[in-house]
């Protein structure tokens, strides 16, 4: 309870220069990472560009369970990528070497605001703050990559192989390509912070298994509107491919929400 003393006794500026302090390091450690992304320029792309190819190991797993893709053994798609501006890949690679710095330092960014806040917390506040910014930064992590792995990888051969003739081939632009996986990985990053959400709202008793039971239909067509607002392409397959994990993390709220009790 010291740490909450000391905090009363800080004036409006002292915290307001606490807080300047908290953004420069967080800024810059971000702009760190950035840079050191921005050398590593082959070894980010090979990862980035990696869903675009068809040896990637999501194509391989699903081709080798079921035959998803109509073939036992191998899947044959080539899907090239395009750049139409001057500047174009040198932007793209600005723009994915900060997205980049950005996830390396969310750990220490989340730290420094965790400090930032503690002291004016109390040891039940603090305790459930320690909870929620571990496990918010895993299920935001966890996001990213089932985006990865999963929704985007099928969303991009999904729309990058289909056509409404022979005589129309698919030019896809790195723009677009680098749009739709960040946009992706940022939305399911959110979306996955629904379980803890619940959680929270549950043990604030504003939330209970019960309402989120009796309204389950209602939610459904909540995902699927919320699916189509943050999917960057208006298909139903990307819309479903989104809501799929969103109505799995619904079933899995009501789950923690019950054992809140």
């Amino acid at each position: 309870m010291s740490s909450n003393k000391d905090a009363k006794q800080m004036t409006f500026w002292e915290h307001l220069d606490e807080l300047r302090s908290t953004v420069l390091k967080a800024t810059a450690l971000t702009v760190v990472f950035s840079i050191v992304a921005f050398l590593l320029k082959d070894e980010l792309f090979q990862i980035v560009l990696a869903p675009k190819n068809a040896e990637f190991i999501t194509y391989k797993i699903l081709c080798m369970y079921g035959g998803v893709f109509g073939q036992s053994d191998s899947i044959a798609f080539q899907i090239g990528l395009i750049n139409t501006g001057l500047a174009g890949q040198f932007a793209i690679h600005m723009k994915t070497a900060i997205w980049a710095g950005f996830l390396c330092a969310l750990p220490y960014i989340i730290y420094l605001l965790f400090r930032f806040i503690a002291p004016a917390l109390h040891e039940k506040e603090l305790k459930y703050t320690t909870y929620i910014c571990g496990w918010g930064y895993l299920m935001f992590v966890l996001g990213v990559l089932v985006n990865y792995f999963l929704v985007f990888p099928l969303t991009f051969h999904f729309l990058g192989t289909y056509q409404v003739s022979s005589e129309v081939d698919n030019m896809i632009s790195l723009q677009s390509y680098m749009d739709t996986l960040i946009m992706l990985s940022l939305a399911m990053g959110i979306v996955f912070e629904m379980p803890l959400l619940s959680w929270l709202l549950g043990k604030m008793n504003i939330l209970s298994s019960g309402v989120m039971r009796k309204y389950r239909r209602h939610s459904y067509v909540a995902i699927l509107i919320i699916a189509a607002i943050i999917t960057p392409t208006s298909d139903i397959f990307t819309l479903l491919v989104v809501s799929m994990p969103m109505g799995m993390l619904y079933e899995i709220s009501i789950l923690i929400t019950r054992k809140c009790k």
